[in-house]
């Protein structure tokens, strides 16, 4: 009984004295297999499209912002999303460990504007309380320049500060009195620029805990 069903609609498919819109539809398995091919692969296109552009913007899932700085609460951990494993592996970076400590890192200044490494920028307030603190400068990738003083970093050991205990730091490419962090001597050659804040054995060690914590203002001063 079946077949002759299938029979009767397959004739009926070719008979013109019943109208084309309401003759029986044949089925087209192959359409259907390339349109479901189609479909997987604009899938598949579109995760990797944004996979590749997460990891190429090195922005973690679970970033938490203060101000200008940014950190990602996971890296270190077992709790770690892929896109964080990946970004720090690309850059063959090793995140601070659970409980070791916490990284910031800021590619605009206070009002938004990206970071230029030919500018002069000053860094002032204070930061969370930790044991040690290092703030370094790096090109947008986390790459490390070459300066005139031969570093590119500046420590809390090393800072002067004011009575209340908040301080000032002079980010530039040329040396400047009291606390002064090198930039790249030739920034026409820089990708970009980022400062990178590592606090180590900070009491607070959760984004949650460093939402509300008080973080250095970053201010443009001037450029060329």
């Amino acid at each position: 009984m079946k077949t002759a069903t299938r029979s009767h609609s397959e004739a009926d498919f070719y008979r013109q004295d019943i109208p084309k819109m309401l003759r029986p539809s044949r089925p087209a398995p192959l359409a259907t297999l390339l349109w479901a091919l189609g479909i997987l692969t604009c899938g598949t296109l579109l995760g990797i499209a944004s996979a590749y552009l997460v990891i190429e913007r090195d922005r973690p899932l679970q970033t938490v912002r203060i101000g200008a700085w940014e950190m990602d609460p996971t890296a270190g951990t077992e709790e770690a999303d892929p896109y964080s494993i990946a970004i720090h592996s690309r850059g063959a970076s090793v995140p601070l460990a659970s409980g070791e400590g916490q990284a910031l890192i800021a590619r605009t200044d206070s009002s938004g504007r990206l970071l230029d490494p030919s500018c002069t920028y000053i860094l002032s307030g204070e930061t969370p309380a930790a044991r040690l603190w290092t703030l370094t400068s790096t090109d947008r990738r986390g790459r490390l320049a070459e300066t005139i003083a031969g570093r590119t970093h500046l420590s809390s050991r090393a800072l002067l500060r004011r009575q209340d205990g908040s301080f000032e730091i002079t980010a530039s490419p040329r040396p400047a009195s009291g606390n002064w962090l090198p930039l790249a001597s030739r920034p026409q050659d820089m990708d970009g620029l980022m400062f990178k804040l590592r606090l180590y054995d900070a009491p607070v060690t959760t984004g949650a805990a460093l939402s509300n914590a008080a973080m250095p203002v970053i201010s443009r001063r001037s450029c060329p």
